[in-house]
């Protein structure tokens, strides 16, 4: 270790994270400090209940109420708090006085990003976040150093743990998702509101940093397409299951190309089907994978847990370690890439392959018809499969039977007003669902 003074680490939050990075750095400081080149002390805690229960035992004499003290005077300010506010106010706080600001919060960075970068960018600082997309998965480094290089072509992944672990359980076991979510909250997986999860918002706000990321865009949060996968039932995942694809939560980011060579972006959220021999198809329990697409490098798989203290907290104290380098060596910090300025378009412009699932009356004519409707819609059908529904299993006067339909690329605006006709056309009695497919 050099002789290099002492750095001052201030923790503001002491939930599951902030207590496992607490613990870690006062029981191994020591070998930290070999590796970052200088003593790291942990200079205090700020947390709003200095009684709460935490995660590891502590030194009482850590815990603080007054952030802002704390802040001041500190080299290094770890944010784990979540949310928006106060975490924005403090960051901002600590950037002016000149610290660096490691963090795990991606609501902040999805919504106010652009605010923190460029307030780092003012003073000299530097913002470390490896922990804010996909938890212990070493992804937003390979991003915006190894691949600076090359074009990312598309990213593709699993970066939320609860909405992986619920249709994985759904899929191994044929659960309803109702009894997995339980399960899911029973385990600590999943929130007593699990919204943020399950509604695919979780998902979006990693979306937008990992977009802006890859194609050095500011990505706005309300840019990224969300949807979640409260509509996924034990149905659809047989009806997946059968044709040789598993669903998954994916946060697809995406560059688009123009015929005259303009290019633009694509963000979005949503269960989609995955062929059961793509990588991401074999990711189960709550892990994360992301998988990356560039020109040079070709294919990269980053997998691992996308969740947990003790996991995400290694990478929090990867860039506490970074920051402490940064210290040492001098200099400004290394500013976010945002200039290339692409536009992300609206979910009508992607272009993908679809699984159409329709209830119709079953009665000679209406295959015709619907392939009629598909292809004045400019959508190709690809493959279908069709069975039938007894009488005594539906609401309508006769027999009805189900079509499963695969088509070949469509674009999504085609392919929606497309379904509408559908289901304005007098012969479709329901439609049970519309599942894009990605991952070729």
């Amino acid at each position: 270790m050099t002789d290099y003074r002492t750095l001052r680490v201030a923790l503001l939050g002491a939930g599951a994270v902030g207590s496992q990075v607490a613990d870690l750095l006062l029981k191994h400081g020591d070998e930290l400090a070999d590796r970052a080149g200088a003593k790291l002390e942990l200079a205090g805690i700020a947390v709003r209940n200095l009684d709460s229960k935490r995660d590891a035992d502590l030194p009482r004499e850590l815990f603080t109420t007054d952030a802002e003290t704390l802040i001041v005077g500190s080299d290094i300010v770890i944010e784990l708090m979540g949310g928006i506010e106060p975490a924005r106010t403090q960051v901002l706080h600590a950037i002016a006085s000149g610290a660096d600001v490691v963090t795990a919060n991606k609501a902040l960075l999805a919504t106010h990003g652009s605010e923190v970068f460029e307030a780092a960018d003012q003073v000299g600082a530097e913002v470390y976040y490896e922990a804010a997309a996909a938890g212990a998965i070493p992804i937003i480094r390979p991003l915006r150093d190894s691949l600076a290089g090359d074009r990312v072509v598309r990213i593709m992944g699993i970066v939320n743990g609860t909405t992986n672990y619920i249709l994985d359980r759904m899929d191994t076991e044929g659960a309803d998702f109702a009894d997995v979510l339980a399960q899911a909250q029973a385990l600590g997986y999943a929130e007593a509101d699990p919204t943020a999860d399950v509604e695919g918002y979780d998902a979006a706000q990693k979306a937008a940093i990992l977009a802006s990321l890859a194609f050095h865009t500011t990505v706005p949060l309300d840019a990224v397409h969300r949807e979640g996968i409260t509509a996924v039932d034990a149905a659809m995942i047989e009806s997946a299951r059968h044709a040789g694809y598993v669903i998954k939560l994916l946060a697809v980011c995406e560059r688009l190309t123009a015929e005259d060579g303009s290019e633009s972006i694509s963000v979005r959220v949503y269960p989609a089907l995955v062929e059961r021999t793509h990588p991401l198809a074999s990711v189960h329990g709550a892990n994360n994978a992301v998988f990356v697409q560039a020109e040079a490098a070709g294919d990269l798989m980053f997998y691992g847990a996308g969740a947990g203290g003790v996991q995400t907290a290694s990478a929090v104290l990867g860039d506490v370690v970074s920051a402490a380098r940064r210290h040492i060596a001098g200099g400004v910090g290394v500013g976010e890439s945002t200039r290339a300025n692409l536009p992300a378009v609206p979910i009508g412009h992607v272009i993908t392959r679809y699984q159409i699932t329709l209830e119709v009356d079953d009665k000679p004519g209406v295959l015709a018809t619907v392939a009629g409707i598909l292809s004045e819609g400019r959508v190709s059908i690809a493959t279908v499969e069709q069975t039938v529904i007894e009488a005594d299993q539906t609401t309508q006067t006769g027999g009805s039977a189900r079509l499963v339909i695969g088509t070949h690329k469509a674009r999504e605006q085609d392919l929606s007003e497309t379904v509408e006709r559908l289901a304005a056309s007098g012969v479709v009695e329901r439609v049970v669902s519309v599942l894009r497919v990605e991952g070729n």
